[in-house]
């Protein structure tokens, strides 16, 4: 890298450190360089997924600066949440290497209808960002907090499952609309009987079903057979987490998610998801904790406008849509607790949308309510625990 004139006298007094940023594709990553002797950005690039050659560049780049200034400097990076996951974040912090994964959607971009965007341009836009957050400015850009590795395993369980479950709608609704097709509406795929009454099945008009349908229909039949014994095994092993104490299996939040179990109206998949994605977290206060699933209120207020836009929807949305979900059971399971008058004294016979609004607000007030139960061991006012 060109180093400039300035003297490395002075450059000594201040601490010297290198900033990188990187914008990773599966191409080619773009390494956007800072360094304290340096006038300007420098750009590398590098195949893509070459973890050694981006640390091999790293150390050429930091043996040519200790050379020039004498003295040890500390190298921070960054790089974008994404596709790529944490495991470049880990292999840079083995390597004695700070590293911040930043939120993509708080960084800062030119508002203009069109704008150039490059890999440099966002490499250079990251490398300011980094610079700005290390001088001090915390709001200028989110970092991301990594999750240990057994926490990201962890939560392997829940995600899996969901994923599985669109899955087995899919087989339904497919297997449901090839039988519409021949004027067959009463067929049940999910029923223990699936194919005895396949072999049944007549069509609309008394025939029998063709043989090309027929065979495409055990196909699906299989396929949502197998889906079927894949969620089964993730509730088993989501089940024995959940029960109580008995030797649990290894599970890095199995405490928490026994705990949260014996609510009365908290299932074990409720547990596992809210304590896999949100209240396995440390947070300071409550505002923290409703702003992470996007429950917290959005005001717009600007001179003599002042108007609600709802809540921010900005956080974990698998979290929030399950608190809502959450909500409505408590109502349901809970009926004698704070929380549930709370919401009869203010909706009353009140349906559509203020009940749905007040649904959301409940649904804030019922996690921070849960997060100080697992955080402090205060029962939500009013709740009832499982016998």
């Amino acid at each position: 890298m060109e180093i400039s004139s300035r003297s490395a006298a002075t450059a000594a007094t201040q601490p010297a450190t290198i900033y990188i940023a990187l914008e990773l594709s599966r191409a080619s990553w773009v390494v956007a360089v800072h360094t304290p002797l340096a006038d300007k950005i420098g750009l590398h690039k590098l195949k893509g997924g070459d973890g050694e050659g981006l640390l091999a560049l790293i150390a050429r780049l930091r043996a040519r600066l200790e050379r020039a200034l004498g003295h040890p400097v500390a190298v921070v990076s960054c790089y974008e949440a994404g596709y790529d996951g944490f495991w470049l974040h880990r292999l840079l912090e083995a390597h004695g290497i700070r590293n911040c994964v930043l939120d993509p959607a708080s960084l800062q971009v030119n508002r203009r209808a069109r704008r150039a965007k490059t890999d440099r341009i966002d490499a250079a836009s990251l490398l300011r960002a980094l610079m700005a957050h290390a001088r001090g400015e915390p709001k200028v850009v989110s970092v991301v907090r990594v999750p240990s590795v057994a926490e990201e395993d962890a939560r392997r369980l829940h995600r899996e499952r969901h994923r599985l479950v669109g899955e087995r709608v899919q087989h339904v609704n497919r297997i449901k609309g090839l039988c519409a097709t021949q004027g067959v509406y009463d067929f049940q795929p999910l029923r223990r009987n699936r194919w005895q009454r396949l072999a049944a099945l007549r069509t609309g008009d008394g025939r029998a079903l063709p043989p090309r349908l027929e065979a495409e229909l055990a196909r699906e039949l299989k396929r949502l057979e197998q889906v079927l014994e894949m969620i089964a095994e993730l509730e088993a092993e989501r089940d024995a987490i959940a029960a109580a104490p008995a030797p649990a299996p290894a599970h890095p939040h199995a405490p928490k998610i026994q705990a949260l179990a014996r609510l009365k109206g908290i299932g074990p998949e409720f547990a596992t998801v809210l304590v896999g994605e949100v209240l396995h977290r440390t947070f300071d206060n409550r505002r923290q904790v409703a702003a992470y699933v996007g429950l917290a209120p959005s005001p717009f207020r600007s001179g003599r406008i002042a108007r609600e836009q709802g809540i921010s929807k900005a956080g974990n949305p698998k979290a929030r849509t399950t608190m809502v979900e959450l909500a409505w059971m408590w109502l349901r399971h809970q009926p004698e607790s704070a929380l549930s008058q709370w919401f009869r004294e203010r909706v009353g016979a009140a349906r559509g949308r203020l009940r749905r609004i007040a649904a959301a607000a409940l649904a804030r007030k019922l996690l921070v309510a849960l997060w100080r139960y697992l955080e402090a061991g205060l029962v939500p006012d009013g709740a009832v625990l499982k016998g």
